[in-house]
């Protein structure tokens, strides 16, 4: 699973995807053009292999989409970062993980 539909909940300032009725979810705060991912959320029932990674991904690529920087506070997101060398320009200035 390489691609996840997700859905950016502004109001709850978090990003969702649904897997058999079970909601995976990815808390933000946005500030001055950089979104931080505060907790990564995904509930036990859904077991589909791949789906964490997937899931991150999406959500880094909907935020590179809209040109803003990401510094991960999760540490499972910071050691996906630290996995997938791809996504280091997206971290700002300053920031090493």
């Amino acid at each position: 699973m390489n691609r996840v539909e997700i859905k950016d909940n502004g109001f709850l300032r978090q990003f969702e995807a649904r897997v058999d009725g079970h909601l995976a979810k990815i808390e933000y705060s946005s500030q001055e053009r950089k979104v931080f991912l505060t907790k990564l959320v995904i509930p036990e029932e859904i077991t589909l292999e791949g789906f964490k990674e997937g899931f991150i991904k999406s959500v880094l690529n909907h935020i590179q989409d809209q040109n803003l920087r990401v510094v991960p506070t999760s540490p499972q997101i910071a050691g996906f970062l630290r996995k997938n060398r791809q996504y280091k320009e997206m971290l700002p200035v300053g920031i090493r993980i």
